[in-house]
């Protein structure tokens, strides 16, 4: 989205101070008043050992921000996005804005304040838990917050939640600007919102702008759509004016989701006077599709009238510090989403409503997005006065919006009608807390369906469906599930296998970040899980311990610490694999698996596929591999094997199937091959196999081709640690050319999830590899920066969990 009048932009250097302080530092704006607090030497990296809980106290005060700018005219606005949160401010000494929303933009006329000449605006920011707490103690009963944060009553605060603390993020509660603070000219017409509509029919698309203006004189409207222009006349009544214009495109060129086809967008111009407004359209027609069906109830996502089997991941800020997030690391995460074969993420509710800029790429790179309402986990207030800040928020983000084709659906909440069972007062007086719910769920319900009335709404995640309750966490027979039974329950990862899911939009398994992460926030002294180092950053609870646990479920214990990283990573992505492989596998019953979660907010260990700072661990070169469009997968039977090969194309396929017994010295031996015909866009069972057709020492070996290339999976019926693993012999061969490095590994046996780590950041095309004897693998290496003098180091299964000196 873009505008164009002359205006005056106050990004740059500000000065920040503590309040009642003279002592100042410098701030950059757009950004965070944690990262400017460190840079000035007033703190420590927060994200440097256990340095959170040196930063903590930030939070609790009161801080000014200022900075002058002169004027030659007055006649002037000011616009302030993403004003985060608590905030007055104030031109000239007097008070212009009392903000109290992070996810909200701020616009106040300045023509009574201003002056020709130099001009001072202040910001104060109010300290974000005294008033979080003092809102919770004037509520007329208690409100509980969820358990993830530390920092206590941020429910009461429409800020983003995991700003307090997660299971995942330190706990801060950061306060600055992460949007754009600007000066525009007051105009006599002005365009304050520009709402975009599509209906589709075969062969023709029909654009419907609604444009909003506050007016004061007659005018014109002027609109351009693929050489199409339209004039409409602007009539003010009582200041403000709308006006409406159909585009009818005949054979357009269709917006698809990544893997279904080019993401084809056009440029919509509109402008008034001197203003003009810009939006990119991808002509589409997205449906959310939920109908009551003989399981329960459906859930999937048509595009275009093609059914489109979604995979992907959960979207969490990109940085716990707004001041530390760019444009570029962002758009290299939301790359890296669809280099793995992704076509959509969720933007989840305990973060905030991201930047335009953000839904401009999703919108360039075909990645469809669900799009949460900024609630999460907690319990929140239903007063009047904290619904009427809901509803403006609403509305504002839905009309920011709307206009992108990559937004698929908007839902009301995260795991809200779950959390009327997670706390004591709710479950002691849930006809209380339910009616308080449904104030809230309905408020963003109504704002969005009277903004957008034909937007795609689903009210909470996970939810069986509209007006029900039940518990999607385990009834996996309607609307969308998150099921976490095998993280925080401790099942094994064959239990994903006993469900079977409509659309599974959370799931989940942790692992440790890779080792040139650990090294950014602890020293070798640390290098041990139970060090107060290594659980200062992990933030779930028992955590550790789970990964611990689950590795003497499956392998034989790691070698040392970096080994145990390794195969934290190893064992990550094999859970993400079983549940992936097998929803896919019951396609068109489950139409989606998006996993928990995409990125993280800082170094920790935690459920993600990419590293702070956007390095892929295993399971994201894992995810690449079983989100392709053509896969075969194992499904364990009664009595043996099952082969089911699964098309997302929308044409049909032949695929050649081999199936072997693989042994530990890296032979393998013919078990069946297999060449059938698949239709399009469905999963098929191509063939069966006996259990006793391995002997007690093999696996599965699968290779498969068709069109879209070839592919291959070793599947191990029972747990790795029960294999007797022999020497692989790995070795790596390096060649350099044009700054890349042509990697390739080689053994003289077996090396199972063979990898390869750099000892500088950059990216691997490949890994979690299987190497055979006589089969090298050859992968490439791409470093972030031109610089000389990277190592490489390799692991697979048996070095890691076995001591050397005893083979």
């Amino acid at each position: 989205m873009a505008t164009a009048f002359e205006g005056i932009d106050l990004a740059g250097t500000w000065t920040l101070r503590e309040a009642g302080s003279g002592e100042a530092v410098g701030m950059a704006v757009p950004g965070d008043g944690i990262t400017a607090l460190q840079r000035a030497g007033r703190l420590p990296d927060p994200y440097w050992g256990r340095n959170e809980y040196d930063c903590r106290w930030v939070a609790d005060r009161d801080w000014v921000l200022t900075r002058r700018v002169d004027l030659e005219n007055t006649d002037v606005a000011l616009v302030l996005e993403g004003l985060d949160t608590l905030a007055t401010v104030r031109w000239n000494g007097e008070v212009i804005i009392e903000a109290g929303s992070a996810f909200r933009t701020w616009r106040e006329n300045l023509s009574d304040v201003a002056r020709i000449g130099e001009n001072e605006i202040e910001i104060t920011f109010h300290s974000a838990t005294r008033e979080a707490d003092r809102r919770q103690e004037a509520q007329p009963f208690p409100v509980p917050y969820s358990k993830n944060c530390p920092i206590p009553n941020g429910n009461m605060l429409r800020k983003p939640a995991c700003d307090f603390g997660w299971d995942w993020n330190i706990a801060l509660a950061p306060f600055g600007i992460t949007g754009s603070i600007r000066l525009e000219p007051m105009l006599a017409n002005r365009i304050e919102t520009v709402r975009v509509d599509q209906t589709h029919e075969p062969g023709r698309a029909t654009l419907i702008v609604r444009v909003d203006l506050t007016a004061t004189t007659e005018g014109h409207v002027t609109l351009e759509f693929l050489g199409q222009n339209k004039c409409i006349q602007v009539l003010p009544e009582n200041g403000h004016c709308a006006v409406v214009e159909s585009i009818v495109i005949e054979d357009p060129d269709l917006w698809w989701p990544a893997g279904q086809g080019a993401q084809a967008l056009h440029t919509l111009t509109v402008a008034c006077g001197a203003q003009v407004e810009t939006r990119r359209i991808g002509l589409c027609s997205i449906r959310l599709v939920s109908e009551p069906d003989e399981i329960g109830r459906s859930f999937k996502i048509n595009v275009n009238g093609r059914d489109v089997f979604c995979k992907g991941a959960n979207w969490i800020p990109a940085d716990a510090l707004a001041g530390r997030i760019t444009r570029g690391k962002t758009r290299d995460l939301l790359q890296s989403a669809v280099d793995a074969n992704m076509n959509m993420i969720r933007v989840w509710g305990g973060g905030r409503y991201e930047p335009d800029w953000f839904y401009d790429l999703c919108d360039e790179l075909g990645l469809m997005v669900w799009q949460d309402a900024m609630f999460a986990c907690n319990l929140y207030p239903s007063d009047e006065a904290f619904l009427a800040e809901v509803d403006a928020e609403v509305r504002e983000n839905a009309r920011r919006l709307n206009h992108h084709a990559c937004i698929a659906l908007w839902c009301g909440d995260n795991e809200l009608i779950g959390a009327l069972t997670w706390y004591d007062d709710s479950r002691l007086n849930r006809d209380r807390y339910l009616v308080a719910y449904d104030r809230l769920n309905r408020t963003v319900e109504r704002a969005l369906k009277e903004t957008l009335p034909h937007a795609n709404w689903w009210p909470s995640s996970p939810s069986p469906g509209p007006m029900s309750f039940g518990d999607a966490w385990h009834d996996d027979r309607s609307g969308d599930m998150h099921f976490w039974s095998v993280w925080h329950e401790g099942r094994d990862f064959d239990h994903y296998r006993d469900v079977f899911p409509r659309f599974c939009s959370e799931f989940g398994f942790q692992s440790y970040p890779s080792m040139d992460v650990v090294r950014s926030f602890a020293g070798p002294e640390d290098f041990n899980i139970a060090s107060p180092v290594l659980e200062a950053h992990q933030k779930n609870e028992g955590g550790n311990a789970r990964i611990a646990e689950t590795m003497f479920r499956y392998f034989r214990f790691p070698e040392g610490f970096e080994n145990f990283v390794y195969l934290s990573q190893v064992q990550q992505g094999l859970a993400i694999e079983t549940a992936v492989r097998h929803w896919r596998a019951q396609k068109p019953r489950c139409m989606g698996a998006l996993y928990w979660q995409l990125n993280d907010t800082w170094p920790c260990a935690s459920w993600s596929s990419l590293d702070y700072g956007g390095g892929w661990k295993l399971l994201h070169h894992m995810a690449r591999r079983f989100f392709e469009p053509v896969i075969v997968s194992v499904v364990p039977t009664a009595v043996g094997h099952a082969f089911v090969a699964v098309n997302d194309t929308d044409e049909a396929l032949d695929i050649s199937l081999s199936v072997s017994a693989l042994s530990m010295d890296g032979s393998t031996r013919s078990l069946v091959e297999v060449s059938v015909a698949t239709p399009p866009d469905k999963a098929r069972e191509i063939g069966r196999l006996p259990g006793t057709v391995l002997g007690e020492g093999e696996m599965l070996l699968l290779d498969w081709k068709s069109v879209h290339g070839r592919g291959t999976l070793h599947f191990a019926p029972r747990p790795y640690k029960s294999y007797d693993l022999q020497p692989s012999g790995l070795t790596l061969d390096v060649e350099w050319e044009n700054e890349v490095a042509k990697l390739t590994l080689s053994c003289k046996g077996l090396a199972i999830f063979a990898s390869v780590e750099a000892s500088r950041p950059g990216r691997f095309s490949d890994n979690a590899l299987l190497v055979r004897a006589g089969a090298p693998v050859t992968l490439t290496f791409t470093p972030a920066s031109p610089e000389s003098g990277t190592s490489f180091t390799v692991r697979d299964l048996h070095a890691a969990t076995y001591r050397k000196e005893t083979r």
